[in-house]
């Protein structure tokens, strides 16, 4: 890793984190099982991050700048709003099947015994979440596909639904593909 060039070595960093959290009955993920995988000191680390909740945070970083660039890639190609609040729905899932590692950070179950401003910083990436949908739901509501009564328990429902497959998804050992089923599940929810 020594003729890596910096930029590149903090990427190294997080996508091992990444990679780490895909076993969730494996070893305690510590700087020193990080090292040890990336095959160098636990000092190096700190020249990259200045704590393993900084790693955390970049591994945030990255699924914030995905998932919310992939919602305005939608909002802006979609203009049916239940087609956004679909759309919307089947990426999240998809997100999770393809970043297992990444999935254990959106539930929250990789930041159990982490700062606490982490999972604070979840709790905002839902809000926005359903920020989206509600979007979404308000203008299939000016279209006439829904009640604009409904967009606030609707979008609430829908970032429930997204939670609880991805919950399912890494408690099964990413077994249970969030995926599955998802288009009737969605059309469902979406009726």
């Amino acid at each position: 890793m020594a003729s890596t060039p910096p930029g590149q070595r903090k990427l190294q960093i997080l996508q091992a984190l990444a990679e780490m959290l895909e076993h969730p009955k494996g070893e305690k993920i510590t700087t020193a099982a990080l090292a040890r995988k990336l095959d160098v000191s636990e000092a190096a680390l700190y020249r990259h991050f200045a704590s393993k909740a900084q790693m955390f945070e970049g591994l945030i970083e990255f699924i914030e700048s995905t998932v919310f660039g992939l919602i305005n890639q939608i909002a802006d190609k979609q203009a049916d709003g239940m087609a956004q609040a679909r759309d919307i729905l089947g990426m999240l899932l998809h997100f999770a099947s393809s970043n297992p590692g990444m999935t254990r950070v959106l539930i929250g179950d990789a930041l159990v015994n982490e700062d606490e401003r982490l999972q604070q910083r979840m709790n905002q990436f839902y809000d926005r979440v359903e920020l989206a949908l509600k979007q979404a739901l308000r203008a299939a509501a000016a279209e006439g596909q829904a009640h604009e009564a409904d967009v606030a328990a609707r979008a609430g429902l829908l970032v429930s639904f997204v939670l609880g497959r991805w919950h399912r998804y890494a408690k099964s050992g990413f077994k249970a593909n969030p995926s599955q089923d998802a288009a009737v599940q969605i059309a469902l929810l979406l009726n």
